[in-house]
């Protein structure tokens, strides 16, 4: 990024800490790397009118400059800036952040850069951030003293009461005269003196941030606001003015206008030449022509007017940032400019979700300092901001509900311009991650056991000087930084000074990482959440609707591990035959692509349910059943890809099998951070999506009386959702246990043949087996022919070493407690060995005792004992001299048995295998079906048992395990709660926690509580995690009819 020059800065003004933090347009992600080479020096004009200058490499594209200044000055909400500078022909332009700064700025030491705001929302409520309301009053302040924001004298003196509120405070006539003589808020100002005195009068009590606020409401009315204006001419040479605003493209005669244009209206816009066009949608009430045409002063001036509008349009109306067109092979047409950055959408939601940094910021001529404190603190009455409407929580979407074609900005015939809507996501590149331990080859996992001892140990030494705000995780902090005493909302002693760069205990400011080590978990206050919460509507069918989204959107997620990350690694190795390739990526691609729609017409639907938008005015939008019907109906279009699911998981495994170089490829790819399940679980995603989609419409059904309008949709789309499953069960179930064989059988060595025909998995987990040292911990695997049992040895893979096997056919077992003498002991009998074994509590040894003697019963019904496993030495049917070294078992080995389960080894050490050998449980087949049914995700608060606010995150149920986002747009989960083991309650009274829907989480010592929004997700939640943490014992009811053979 860019190097500062060691003076005062915008950023020490604000009392910001210097940082080489996290660009604030891609949030999540590291800055791209800059290229090396010479730098150059490039001065940056504040909106404070004061100057800093930047180091930045001369070949670093436009986003590096910018991401500079935004860091500097901790913006987060930079979006809404840029940087603007007068080209080699003196034209006003903005920086291209594509394109590199040097080919930009041709003599970056006689040029000043200006920051400045470039796109104005239409309502400034929509600014979450008080530093970001703070710059856009200044960018206010600066368009006053020249001219651009005309307005009459009521207004302006108006406007200039509350800046010189802000500056000085409390109305003092001698202090108001002598401040308003020293500063020129606008051209004739003397004339203005007594309103803006008489005015200022009325401010009293008001704080800066309050000031801010008033004054962007008076100026967002004004039709001035926010406009730049580029001279032109209409096909009759009449001489005008337009504009680009967030509603479309605006006509001005002088300072009046005379047009608009809205985006819902244009079709196109182009350029050719001198001429900008724009072409208009078919309308039978206009009396417009189809295409309007304005000349401009030169080439140049039109393409960067047309490059402005591009830019709104992408902002203000698309969902995500537009995809880049492939170049082509031979000849180029057309401009290759496009809109880089997030949109608002993104922006407003990655704030709302708390994916933001809070900082500390102090005003320049202010008397009254505002603080951004680490957690957001109570409010008061006084609250510093009014508190923000309803229906401008997010960006309007009146019109957007209605964008489906989007707007196509094209030129004519040379230049070409940005797609019309945001294509599937891109294939994002393989990342290494800064948070917790490293694997072998790079993959990180951080579970909440870590993240709670860090978040305490933190805790434990901010007590002594629990006033001061905490200031972030150090750089390269393996956990995730946690709420610490200091930052639950307490406030700052007003004794304290803030000095630029030092937080208040003196102490030099920790260098922040990234938004996501430092947020310091936003707590949220009381009124917030309830006036969040009185937002929602209060149905139920209203939450199954949204919880349709929220699975949705971890669906897809899960699909772009397939389609973008694994396909783009392909790409890169030669290590798949082009035949396997053809099998899975065809068959995965179009789910996607037709998932990601129907996820925009659920956000539509549920934007028009919460009335976010004017559109519900037109029609019944209360309800879900019509667009699950026309998915349903769509998505049996796909049931052939569906049915090729089967082929392309045994194609991947068989490839596995003959390839050593695929086999070291997929292993490396399981390590990779986004790859948080194992990889051929990715490829039954699709089967277990009609599944979930079955239960939402069925308890839609439920809840709706057969007269409501959604009932008969509901029932209709039930019944072709139902008919589809049925048709794919057979194959889900063969799937699911080819899959979980395959998945076990990298878990453990010293076996030949774990994965053959007419095998089927039926239970795994922890027993204590007897033998004359005693009750050794051991792991047992249970399938419907054969029992074996292993251990944990410290082995390089982490496996598990088999010891030893129990063919089912002619086993008897026994209860053996009083023979014994130790608790919950069974005998287990075979033709050739018998052995001792001992469950953890009387309920594990029913659930063996029930699925053993199952186990045996169809052993006796089959042909005979079945094959040999144990292997002489570990099998390697594809390179002999390759395989690892048998591992004898030792004492050191059997010592591994009193790891923790945080200890992390290079290959495979947190599976489902590792969780229940640390939790000494077990896990059976019916459970893992069952946790396939009761996938859930969406957005919930969490507590530690020793902190004081709630940190809200994306949380993903899956796989008997909590995976923590910071937001759903994340690729990769920061921490993980594997739940088998802990128990699931609700907080007593002596816990103090006095919250509605607040669910516990218990293991030990180690206590979370999370709180959800409403009574339907908190049920939701607590029946899907209660399904992991207390399986209880269940009849596996397994007949010859029902298996599977492969």
């Amino acid at each position: 990024m860019g190097e500062i020059e060691q003076r005062p800065t915008p950023g020490s003004r604000l009392g910001a800490p210097e940082n080489s933090g996290i660009s604030t347009l891609e949030h999540g992600q590291k800055p791209p790397s800059t290229p090396s080479g010479k730098l150059m020096s490039i001065k940056i004009q504040m909106l404070d009118d004061t100057q800093e200058a930047f180091e930045v490499p001369q070949r670093a594209p436009g986003k590096v400059l910018l991401e500079a200044v935004c860091n500097h000055l901790n913006l987060v909400e930079g979006d809404y800036f840029g940087l603007e500078f007068p080209d080699h022909k003196k034209i006003t332009v903005w920086l291209d952040l594509l394109k590199p700064i040097v080919k930009q700025i041709r003599r970056p030491k006689h040029v000043v850069v200006k920051f400045v705001v470039k796109f104005f929302p239409p309502d400034h409520t929509q600014l979450q951030e008080e530093l970001t309301r703070y710059l856009f009053a200044l960018q206010v302040k600066q368009d006053l003293a020249q001219g651009r924001l005309t307005c009459n004298e009521t207004s302006a003196a108006l406007l200039i009461s509350h800046i010189v509120q802000s500056e000085i405070g409390d109305f003092d006539e001698a202090m108001d005269r002598e401040h308003l003589a020293k500063n020129k808020y606008i051209p004739q100002q003397d004339a203005l003196e007594d309103k803006i005195v008489e005015f200022h009068h009325g401010h009293v009590g008001q704080t800066p941030a309050e000031s801010d606020f008033q004054l962007l409401e008076i100026a967002r009315r004004l039709e001035m606001y926010g406009i730049r204006l580029h001279p032109a001419k209409d096909r009759e040479g009449t001489k005008i003015n337009l504009a680009v605003a967030n509603t479309g493209i605006l006509v001005f005669q002088g300072f009046t206008k005379i047009n608009a244009f809205n985006w819902a209206k244009v079709r196109k816009l182009s350029f050719k030449r001198k001429r900008f066009l724009i072409k208009l949608r078919p309308d039978a009430n206009s009396s417009y022509q189809d295409t309007l045409e304005f000349l401009m002063a030169s080439r140049d001036l039109c393409k960067s007017f047309w490059k402005i509008c591009v830019e709104h349009h992408a902002f203000f109306r698309l969902f995500e940032e537009p995809k880049p067109k492939p170049k082509p092979v031979l000849f180029t047409r057309g401009s290759s400019f496009r809109f880089s950055g997030r949109t608002q959408k993104q922006v407003l939601d990655y704030v709302k979700e708390g994916g933001h940094k809070k900082v500390q910021f102090e005003r320049k001529h202010s008397k009254i300092h505002s603080i951004r404190s680490l957690a957001s603190q109570p409010r008061e009455a006084n609250a510093e901001v009014p508190k923000q409407s309803p229906t401008s929580a997010s960006l309007t979407r009146g019109e957007g509900a209605e964008l489906p074609r989007g707007l196509s900005c094209q030129p004519e015939k040379e230049h070409t311009g940005p797609a019309e809507e945001p294509g599937p996501p891109r294939s994002p590149s393989l990342k290494k991650s800064p948070l917790g331990t490293k694997q072998a080859d790079g993959a990180v996992v951080v579970t909440l056991e870590e993240e709670e001892a860090a978040g305490q140990d933190r805790s434990q030494q901010s007590k002594p000087r629990a006033q001061h705000p905490s200031t972030g995780s150090l750089t390269g902090s393996p956990h995730l930084s946690e709420l610490s005493v200091n930052s639950q909302g307490g406030a700052v002693p007003a004794n304290v000074t803030l000095s630029p760069n030092l937080s208040p205990d003196t102490k030099q400011a920790s260098p922040l990482v990234s938004p996501l080590l430092n947020d310091q978990a936003c707590p949220r206050t009381d009124d917030e959440e309830e006036g969040r919460r009185k937002r929602f509507p209060t149905d139920k069918a209203y939450f199954i609707a949204k919880e349709v989204s929220t699975t949705e959107k971890t669906y897809l997620k899960d699909l772009e591990v397939i389609t973008s990350w694994f396909q783009s690694t392909v790409s890169k190795e030669d290590s798949m035959p082009e035949a396997l390739k053809s099998l899975i990526f065809p068959n995965f691609e179009p789910l996607h692509k037709f998932h990601t729609n129907f996820l925009k017409e659920i956000e539509q639907r549920l934007a028009l349910w919460e009335g976010r938008s004017n559109a519900h005015m037109r029609g019944d939008y209360q309800r879900i059943g019509d667009v699950m019907l026309k998915t349903i109906q769509g998505m049996k279009q796909l049931a052939v890809h569906l049915w090729k699911h089967n082929e392309a998981l045994e194609g991947l495994e068989n490839g596995i099998k003959g390839s050593r170089r695929l086999e070291n490829f997929c292993r490396d790819f399981e390590l990779q951070k986004v790859c948080y399940l194992p990889l051929n679980t990715f490829l039954l995603r699709p089967l277990h999506r009609l599944m979930h989609y079955k239960q939402v419409l069925e308890r839609l059904c439920k809840h709706h009386q057969p007269n409501h309008t959604d009932f008969r949709d509901c029932r209709a789309a039930l019944a072709e959702i139902t008919e589809m499953v049925a048709q794919l069960h057979g194959t889900m179930i063969k799937m699911e246990n080819f899959q979980k064989l395959h998945e076990l059988k990298k878990d453990l060595i010293g076996i030949d043949n774990l994965v053959i025909p007419g095998r089927e998995f039926i239970r795994l987990g922890s027993l204590s087996k007897l033998s004359g040292k005693g009750l050794q911990q051991r792991m047992f695997f249970l399938f419907n022919d054969v029992l074996l049992y292993t251990s944990r040895g410290l082995t390089a893979s982490n496996q598990f070493k088999v010891h030893g096997q129990l063919p089912l056919y002619g086993m008897t077992i026994k209860e053996s407690e009083e023979e014994w003498g130790v608790p919950h002991c069974l005998t287990l009998r075979g033709q050739r060995q018998s052995i001792i074994v001992a469950a953890s509590s009387r309920s594990e040894m029913e659930k063996w005792v029930e699925d053993i003697q199952m186990a045996i019963d169809l052993a006796e019904k089959s042909n005979g004992p079945g094959p040999e496993l144990l292997a002489s030495s570990p099998p390697d049917s594809k390179s002999p001299d390759e395989g690892p070294a048998a591992d004898q078992e030792s004492e050191d080995d059997l010592s591994a048995s009193h790891t923790s389960l945080e200890r992390q080894a290079p290959h495979r050490g947190n599976t489902m295998v590792h969780v229940c050998w640390h939790r000494n449980t077990s896990v059976s087949m019916v459970d893992f079906s069952i946790a396939v049914e009761n996938q859930l995700s969406g957005n919930l608060l969490r507590k530690f048992k020793n902190s004081n606010g709630w940190q809200k995150l994306w949380v993903v149920f899956t796989n008997f395990c909590l995976f923590f986002y910071k937001s759903h747009q994340d690729n990769h989960p920061l921490a993980s709660l594997p739940l088998l083991g802990y128990s699931l309650t609700i907080p007593s009274e002596s816990e103090n926690i006095h919250k509605d829907y607040v669910f516990k989480l218990h293991f030990k010592s180690h206590v979370y509580y999370f709180r959800a929004e409403s009574e339907y997700t908190f049920e939701r939640w607590m029946e899907v995690i209660r399904s992991a943490t207390s399986s209880a014992a269940r009849t596996h009811l397994l007949s010859q009819k029902e298996s599977h053979v492969y």
